[in-house]
C-alpha cells in the first residue's frame, strides 16, 4: 500500500492535490482533522469550501482518531496534519506548558507508527512551516518546530514525499 506525504505552504495547493491523488470512483474515507470553533463564521466557511469540492461518496470523518482510522484499511485521505497537532497541542496545554508534555510526541510517535504500518492507501496533508522566519512568539516556535519534527519523521515512513509551491508539486521523495 501507498503512504503519501504533501507538503505545502497556506493556499500552495496542497489539499487539491491530494484529492487528485487518490481514485475518483473509489470509497474514500476524508480524516477532516479541523475542529470547529461555534465563533469563528471564517473559519467555518474554510472547512466548507473543501466540504464542497469533496464527491459525494467519500467519507467524511471529522475530529478523527488518526491511529483508528489508518487501521481500518481502505483508501484513507487526512486533511490535514497542522491542524490534528494543533488539537494535540490544545488538549495537553502544550501552548502554557514546559517543557512540551511527553502526550505530544506520543501522540505523534503513534500516528507515525500506524502510517508506517497501514495497511491501505494514506494520503496525508500537511503545511511545510520551515521555510519562513523563526516566529516571533513561543507558540509560534512551538508550533513550527513540532510540526516540523512530525513532518520529518512521516516523511521518513512515507513512500512518496510531494512539496506543493505556487500549485505545482515537487517530488522529494
Amino acid at each position: 500500500m501507498t503512504r503519501t506525504l504533501v507538503l505545502g505552504g497556506t493556499r500552495s495547493g496542497k489539499s487539491r492535490h491530494a484529492e487528485d491523488l487518490v481514485p475518483v470512483d473509489a470509497p474514500v474515507r476524508y480524516a477532516a482533522t479541523a475542529r470547529r470553533y461555534p465563533d469563528d463564521a471564517d473559519w467555518d466557511a474554510r472547512i466548507e469550501i473543501h466540504r464542497a469540492r469533496r464527491p459525494a461518496h467519500w467519507t467524511t470523518v471529522e475530529e478523527p482518531d488518526l491511529v483508528a482510522e489508518i487501521a481500518r484499511g481502505g483508501v484513507l485521505l487526512i486533511d490535514d496534519l497542522a491542524t490534528w497537532l494543533t488539537g494535540v497541542l490544545d488538549d495537553t496545554g502544550a501552548w502554557a506548558a514546559r517543557p512540551v508534555p511527553p502526550a505530544v510526541g506520543e501522540a505523534v510517535d503513534a500516528l507515525v507508527g500506524a502510517v508506517a504500518g497501514a495497511p491501505g492507501e494514506v494520503v496525508i496533508v500537511s503545511a511545510e512551516v520551515g521555510l519562513g522566519v523563526v516566529p516571533e512568539t513561543r507558540a509560534g516556535r512551538l508550533f513550527r518546530d513540532e510540526l516540523g519534527a512530525a513532518n520529518a519523521a512521516l516523511a521518513a515512513v512515507c513512500d512518496s514525499v510531494l512539496l506543493l509551491v505556487a500549485g505545482l508539486p515537487v517530488r522529494l521523495k
